[in-house]
């Protein structure tokens, strides 16, 4: 008797060693903590699915977020997305899908679950032509939107962490001429905010010497930005042949070539002629603020230039007594007008 109670207790010690391991292998998978799109964190309306290393989300909110249009036939749990010419359709629990008459293979299939139809992340935003990454360390899934990368980089440029170059702002890396950008947003007059091809985020430099890059928003800060720094000067003295390597004295070209460097990194020539030379021309009904006027003076051809103010005002110097200051472009100065150049 006593031989079979020690029996049945070491059978049961060895069942419970035995099945220790299965049940560790059935513990739940950590869970998913959010998920972004384009560095926005989803609003997904259910916690996310984490099944056999797949995550599974919302399919409404995942397919519009990117830009796809969907209609569910709930008869028969299919979902119709379309974006574009792209036609994706998908019955829930089949492991395939159908992308433009193309079969593609699902390794989870989704799954409707406490009320949410359950689509696979990777899969269908990979089918939209996004970007999936898995941040390993806050276990956050990032999805990065199919991007049109039509800014080209002119000039080698700082990718930095900030829109400024101080100390705080380090450089990621250095764009080179000919790469390609994606400019998320306009931060103000001097950066931008852009995503490369490769997926990092930054800020570069918005002045025109470094990429191709301009909208009509952009142009009126960066017109706007050369007249507040202009601004800073006025009264200076003027005198003619000014040197170029200081601030207490201008002349009208010397005036122009400081603001247009320190500001938008543009380098002129030392005299208004030569100035005339840079950029295209435009009619004086085209006028925009940070447009060069050009005039006869002094008995010269062109002798004398100007910033565009808007509001038909110009800033410039050409007077010992009035030093730099705005005035208005009157009849005489149209009179003398030769050209109009645009730089940016």
């Amino acid at each position: 008797m006593k031989f079979q109670k020690k029996a049945m207790l070491l059978l049961l010690l060895t069942s419970m060693l035995y099945t220790a391991p299965a049940y560790a292998a059935t513990t739940p998978q950590t869970p998913v903590t959010a998920v972004y799109l384009d560095d926005q964190q989803l609003q997904l309306g259910a916690q996310p699915l984490l099944v056999n290393d797949t995550v599974l989300v919302p399919m409404r909110k995942l397919f519009e977020a990117q830009g796809a249009k969907i209609t569910w036939n709930n008869d028969t749990k299919t979902v119709k997305a379309t974006k574009g010419d792209l036609v994706l359709t998908y019955r829930i629990g089949d492991q395939a899908a159908n992308k433009n008459g193309q079969s593609l293979s699902v390794t989870v299939p989704g799954q409707i679950a406490g009320g949410y139809t359950m689509m696979p992340l990777r899969f269908v935003s990979e089918a939209l032509g996004s970007t999936v990454k898995w941040d390993t360390t806050t276990r956050a899934v990032r999805i990065y939107s199919a991007l049109d990368y039509d800014t080209t980089i002119l000039y080698g440029v700082n990718l930095r962490s900030l829109p400024d170059s101080s100390a705080q702002s380090t450089v990621q890396q250095m764009l080179s001429a000919g790469d390609k950008v994606h400019v998320v947003r306009e931060v103000d007059a001097l950066w931008l905010e852009v995503r490369t091809q490769d997926n990092k985020s930054g800020y570069i430099s918005a002045k025109p010497k470094y990429s191709n890059y301009t909208s009509t928003a952009l142009v009126e800060r960066q017109g706007s930005e050369l007249l507040a720094y202009g601004e800073k000067y006025l009264g200076t003295p003027y005198e003619f042949g000014a040197a170029t390597d200081q601030t207490s004295t201008f002349d009208c070209s010397s005036f122009v070539g400081h603001v247009f460097k320190d500001v938008l990194a543009i380098d002129l020539p030392r005299v208004s002629y030569n100035q005339a030379k840079e950029g295209k021309e435009v009619g004086i009904n085209e006028l925009r603020k940070g447009d060069l006027l050009f005039f006869s003076a002094r008995g010269l051809d062109i002798g004398h230039v100007a910033i565009y103010a808007g509001n038909n005002q110009i800033l410039h110097t050409y007077s010992k007594e009035l030093g730099v200051h705005y005035e208005a472009l009157s009849d005489k100065w149209k009179k003398r007008l030769v050209t109009a150049r645009r730089l940016f």
